[in-house]
């Protein structure tokens, strides 16, 4: 059992290396844009499916409440978190139109759609953009392994270079937090 915790944590360093030379640039880039975002009087939202889901709901929260510094509170929705428009616009519509239906309602130019995913192929989470880019709000997909369809429809792709599911959440969650860190950075 110990022998398989340290390959987790090896494989964890050596990824965060991989992400620091491949991503660090633009993860900064993103933040930046963020912050322009919401000083723009825009806001930001964000969608995933399963722990996806409770990513997006986190990193909401840091932005609505604070993070590690006492700020105004940010705008930012997690499209994860409405049960009664989940379950009529799944029930009404599909599954696959609970976050597109709700970026359609909230969604306008000037505003980031972030999409978390692992794979990259989530239904709910592609039309989600396609909504998103109809509308003139700039579309964010942080995902993993390949990317998956969200890669080539999102304006801005952060691709966690990894297959390990558990491995592309930490350095998704690492990223979103920096992106807190820096609009907090930002803001004071």
């Amino acid at each position: 059992m110990e022998t398989k915790l340290a390959a987790d944590i090896d494989e964890h360093i050596a990824l965060f290396q991989e992400v620091r030379q491949s991503l660090l640039g633009e993860v900064v880039a993103v933040g930046r844009q963020l912050w322009t975002c919401m000083e723009r009087g825009n806001k930001i939202l964000v969608a995933g499916n399963g722990g996806s889901a409770a990513d997006a709901q986190h990193f909401a929260a840091e932005l609505v409440g604070r993070y590690m510094m006492e700020r105004r509170a940010l705008p930012a929705i997690a499209l994860t978190t409405d049960t009664s428009i989940l379950t009529a616009v799944g029930n009404d519509y599909g599954y696959d139109q609970v976050f597109s239906r709700q970026v359609e309602g909230l969604g306008k130019a000037g505003d980031v759609f972030i999409g978390i995913s692992t794979s990259g192929n989530s239904e709910n989470l592609v039309r989600a953009l396609e909504s998103a880019k109809a509308l003139g709000v700039t579309t964010v997909a942080l995902v993993g392994k390949s990317g998956g369809k969200m890669k080539d429809l999102a304006d801005i792709v952060l691709l966690v270079p990894s297959q390990n599911t558990p491995r592309i959440q930490e350095a998704q969650q690492w990223i979103w937090h920096t992106w807190c860190s820096l609009i907090d950075q930002f803001h004071g």
